[in-house]
């Protein structure tokens, strides 16, 4: 069993020795791991959205989680014995040489960012509201116990706060990754983490190693070495 402890002031003192900027934020990224891990142990999964950089950072956390990140993440002996089963009952159907499909597949952390869907959103923009397609993939996709997390610099992307009643609704904890004041969707989150900055680059600057962080701490926590 991972000792969590050990692994929130490993992972944090990390990040603090290499942006010491970030240590204003320790408290608010352990709260935010601590739902994650909450959410991770109980079932569920982790929703992310974003706009313009935030979106490719929402793509890139997704990446993170759902494949090893500085772990290999092996699948389990009864998994890859039964994946290996069936993939010898399906002889001819592969490339020779290929080898087993169990020997490269990797554990995951379930994530979804909801940018990318672009079908659903533009149908949802045209059909209804631009500024209720995520909001619309909370209710299609949530459930009780998972996690949306909203990257947003400045806090207060209208796109993303029409996500926050229908996720609250849901029984869905809301964690916000912002900058500046923290703005409007830090005060309607579960756990906030607020970049302390105020110019957008350099907020998207100190995300990258906040999300990575609470990525790293999430493997740790899962994963053997």
């Amino acid at each position: 069993m991972a000792n969590i402890e050990h692994i929130i002031e490993s992972r944090l003192l990390e990040l603090t020795a290499r942006y010491p900027e970030l240590a204003s934020v320790r408290e608010d990224i352990k709260k935010a791991y601590l739902i994650l891990k909450d959410c991770y142990d109980n079932g569920g999964k982790l929703m992310i959205a974003g706009n313009g950089g935030s979106c490719s950072d929402a793509q890139h956390i997704v990446g993170e989680l759902m494949k090893g990140f500085c772990k290999r993440r092996e699948l389990p002996t009864e998994l890859k014995d039964k994946m290996d089963g069936y993939q010898a009952s399906m002889e001819g159907c592969f490339p020779e040489g290929m080898g087993p499909v169990s020997d490269k597949l990797q554990l995951s952390l379930q994530a979804i960012a909801l940018s990318d869907h672009q079908s659903l959103n533009t149908a949802f923009a045209n059909d209804v509201s631009s500024e209720l397609c995520f909001a619309q993939q909370v209710m299609g996709y949530g459930r009780k116990g998972d996690v949306l997390l909203l990257i947003s610099t400045s806090g207060n992307s209208r796109n993303l706060l029409y996500t926050v009643p229908v996720a609250k609704a849901l029984g869905i904890k809301v964690l916000a990754l912002t900058g500046k004041d923290g703005g409007r969707l830090a005060g309607l989150s579960d756990a906030a983490i607020i970049a302390p900055q105020q110019e957008t680059y350099k907020i998207q600057e100190l995300h990258l190693p906040i999300y990575h962080c609470l990525c790293l701490m999430l493997e740790d926590t899962y994963f053997e070495a």
